[in-house]
């Protein structure tokens, strides 16, 4: 499948690397067993790890998701997404602005950005982002310069006033996925219920059931 702009978030689960939480295993091989199980996005998030070996991590997976027929994001590192050919870039509030990226990746790479507020929403909106995450929706402790939850309340607002491809992330489980899909979600990103999963197969799986389930 070719993805673009406009149809990069059509999939239910928005799965995200986090070496620290992976037991262990390296990105490759987290990433290989989402593909694996059928994962149709991956975004690649590392903040700690110099930009050479991002690089090189970057470009495994891209060739891996490029041969699984899956969507790739690159988070905040817009010089490697450019280079790997990612399909996506994702940046949050405090980096360059939406429009600044599109003049670095030009008119087809997606952008992704993070809001927390009804106002960023619409600032995302109004500054051409192709979607926007929505969160943190409860606690999470994967990054260390997280906001607050903002609850269920800005994701339903997203819902029920815009129409800009979203997807909801933020301390999400499978305990409390049916939960987010009730409100609204159709794509929900998991980082440390995934990575951190000893059969990743399983817990996707699981993770499916929870949303088919929440939708009758």
């Amino acid at each position: 499948m070719a993805f673009n702009r406009r149809n990069i978030l059509d999939t239910d689960l928005y799965c995200l690397t986090a070496e620290k939480f992976s037991n262990g295993r390296s990105n490759p091989e987290v990433v290989r067993e989402m593909l694996d199980a059928g994962v149709k996005l991956v975004q690649y998030r590392e903040k700690e790890k110099k930009a050479g070996a991002k690089l090189k991590e970057c470009r495994a997976i891209r060739e891996m998701t490029r041969r699984a027929g899956a969507a790739f994001i690159v988070n905040d590192d817009i010089d490697i997404a450019i280079l790997v050919g990612a399909d996506g870039v994702h940046v949050g509030q405090e980096d360059l602005p939406v429009e600044c990226v599109r003049e670095l990746v030009g008119p087809d790479m997606a952008i992704g950005l993070s809001t927390h507020s009804p106002e960023q929403a619409r600032d995302a909106i109004g500054r051409g982002a192709d979607y926007i995450g929505v969160g943190p929706i409860f606690r999470t402790y994967t990054k260390d310069d997280v906001v607050d939850p903002v609850g269920l309340e800005y994701l339903d607002y997203v819902v029920a006033n815009h129409d800009i491809p979203f997807v909801a992330i933020g301390g999400i489980k499978e305990h409390n996925l049916g939960e987010v899909v009730r409100h609204g979600a159709r794509c929900a990103a998991l980082v440390t219920e995934i990575v951190g999963d000893a059969n990743i197969a399983a817990k996707i799986t699981a993770l499916r059931n929870q949303m088919e389930a929440a939708k009758e």
